[in-house]
Protein backbone atom coordinates (compact mmCIF):
# COMPACT_ATOMS: atom_id res chain seq x y z
CA UNK A 1 0.00 0.00 0.00
CA UNK A 2 1.02 3.63 -0.98
CA UNK A 3 0.66 6.71 0.27
CA UNK A 4 0.32 10.60 0.68
CA UNK A 5 -0.54 13.06 2.98
CA UNK A 6 -1.49 16.47 2.18
CA UNK A 7 -2.77 19.44 4.15
CA UNK A 8 -4.17 22.93 4.02
CA UNK A 9 -4.70 24.89 7.28
CA UNK A 10 -4.86 28.34 7.88
CA UNK A 11 -3.99 28.20 11.78
CA UNK A 12 -1.78 25.30 12.24
CA UNK A 13 -4.24 22.99 13.10
CA UNK A 14 -4.61 20.71 10.22
CA UNK A 15 -1.07 20.42 9.77
CA UNK A 16 -0.65 19.09 13.28
CA UNK A 17 -2.80 16.28 12.23
CA UNK A 18 -1.16 15.85 8.86
CA UNK A 19 2.27 15.85 10.36
CA UNK A 20 1.18 12.72 12.83
CA UNK A 21 -0.66 11.19 10.17
CA UNK A 22 2.68 11.05 7.77
CA UNK A 23 4.57 9.87 10.65
CA UNK A 24 2.91 6.81 11.28
CA UNK A 25 2.47 5.80 7.41
CA UNK A 26 5.88 6.73 6.63
CA UNK A 27 5.73 9.53 4.50
CA UNK A 28 6.12 13.34 4.93
CA UNK A 29 3.25 15.67 5.10
CA UNK A 30 3.31 18.36 2.61
CA UNK A 31 0.67 21.45 1.87
CA UNK A 32 -1.67 21.27 -1.37
CA UNK A 33 0.86 22.90 -2.80
CA UNK A 34 2.89 19.89 -3.69
CA UNK A 35 1.25 17.68 -6.34
CA UNK A 36 1.43 14.17 -6.01
CA UNK A 37 3.73 13.06 -8.53
CA UNK A 38 3.68 9.30 -7.99
CA UNK A 39 1.18 7.04 -8.08
CA UNK A 40 -0.92 6.43 -4.52
CA UNK A 41 -3.14 3.98 -3.38
CA UNK A 42 -4.55 6.46 -0.26
CA UNK A 43 -4.12 9.98 -0.36
CA UNK A 44 -4.60 11.48 3.09
CA UNK A 45 -6.56 14.76 2.51
CA UNK A 46 -6.28 17.35 5.46
CA UNK A 47 -8.61 20.62 5.32
CA UNK A 48 -11.30 22.48 7.09
CA UNK A 49 -14.43 24.53 6.84
CA UNK A 50 -13.33 28.79 6.31
CA UNK A 51 -16.96 30.58 5.69
CA UNK A 52 -18.96 27.36 5.84
CA UNK A 53 -17.03 25.63 2.98
CA UNK A 54 -13.69 24.03 2.16
CA UNK A 55 -11.47 26.71 1.02
CA UNK A 56 -11.31 27.80 -2.94
CA UNK A 57 -7.70 26.33 -2.83
CA UNK A 58 -8.63 23.14 -1.38
CA UNK A 59 -11.39 22.66 -4.11
CA UNK A 60 -8.49 23.64 -6.79
CA UNK A 61 -6.58 21.21 -5.70
CA UNK A 62 -8.95 18.32 -5.52
CA UNK A 63 -9.94 19.07 -9.23
CA UNK A 64 -6.75 19.07 -10.28
CA UNK A 65 -5.64 15.73 -8.93
CA UNK A 66 -5.36 12.37 -11.42
CA UNK A 67 -7.28 9.46 -10.66
CA UNK A 68 -4.45 7.57 -12.52
CA UNK A 69 -2.03 8.89 -9.55
CA UNK A 70 -4.72 8.72 -6.79
CA UNK A 71 -6.47 5.42 -5.99
CA UNK A 72 -9.01 6.81 -3.00
CA UNK A 73 -8.92 9.90 -0.85
CA UNK A 74 -9.31 9.66 2.86
CA UNK A 75 -10.93 12.90 4.67
CA UNK A 76 -9.63 14.48 7.62
CA UNK A 77 -9.30 17.95 9.61
CA UNK A 78 -10.18 20.25 12.10
CA UNK A 79 -12.70 22.99 12.59
CA UNK A 80 -13.86 24.95 15.47
CA UNK A 81 -17.63 25.30 14.73
CA UNK A 82 -18.90 22.61 11.98
CA UNK A 83 -17.61 19.31 11.56
CA UNK A 84 -17.27 17.03 8.51
CA UNK A 85 -15.85 18.20 4.91
CA UNK A 86 -16.20 15.64 3.71
CA UNK A 87 -19.24 16.11 1.66
CA UNK A 88 -17.79 19.30 0.20
CA UNK A 89 -14.51 17.55 -1.05
CA UNK A 90 -16.62 13.90 -2.33
CA UNK A 91 -18.69 16.34 -4.42
CA UNK A 92 -15.30 17.26 -6.13
CA UNK A 93 -13.83 14.40 -5.94
CA UNK A 94 -17.09 12.83 -7.53
CA UNK A 95 -16.22 15.14 -10.60
CA UNK A 96 -12.77 13.80 -11.47
CA UNK A 97 -13.56 10.69 -11.09
CA UNK A 98 -11.65 9.89 -7.73
CA UNK A 99 -13.45 7.76 -5.05
CA UNK A 100 -12.82 8.99 -1.64
CA UNK A 101 -12.97 6.66 1.88
CA UNK A 102 -16.05 6.80 3.92
CA UNK A 103 -14.24 6.65 6.62
CA UNK A 104 -13.11 10.29 7.81
CA UNK A 105 -11.44 12.02 10.49
CA UNK A 106 -11.91 14.75 12.51
CA UNK A 107 -11.25 16.66 15.60
CA UNK A 108 -12.08 20.22 17.53
CA UNK A 109 -9.53 22.91 16.30
CA UNK A 110 -8.82 26.45 18.07
CA UNK A 111 -10.06 29.13 16.46
CA UNK A 112 -10.12 32.55 17.94
CA UNK A 113 -10.75 31.17 21.70
CA UNK A 114 -12.60 28.33 21.09
CA UNK A 115 -11.56 25.17 21.94
CA UNK A 116 -8.17 26.33 23.37
CA UNK A 117 -5.48 23.95 22.85
CA UNK A 118 -7.07 21.96 20.43
CA UNK A 119 -5.95 19.71 18.41
CA UNK A 120 -4.65 17.93 21.64
CA UNK A 121 -2.40 15.16 22.24
CA UNK A 122 -5.46 13.24 22.64
CA UNK A 123 -6.70 14.22 19.26
CA UNK A 124 -2.98 13.73 17.54
CA UNK A 125 -3.00 10.33 19.31
CA UNK A 126 -6.67 9.51 18.30
CA UNK A 127 -6.12 10.38 14.47
CA UNK A 128 -2.69 8.51 14.50
CA UNK A 129 -5.48 5.24 15.74
CA UNK A 130 -7.80 6.28 12.97
CA UNK A 131 -4.82 6.05 10.07
CA UNK A 132 -3.53 2.23 11.53
CA UNK A 133 -6.77 0.59 10.33
CA UNK A 134 -5.43 1.86 6.70
CA UNK A 135 -2.27 -0.17 7.18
Amino acid sequence: MTYAVRYYTKTGNTKRLAEAIARELGVEALPISEAVTEPVDMLFLGNSYYAFSIDPEVRDYVSSLDKEKVGKIVNFGTAAMLNSTYKKVKAVADQVGIPMDEKEFHCRGEFKGLHKGRPDEADIKAAVEFVKQFK
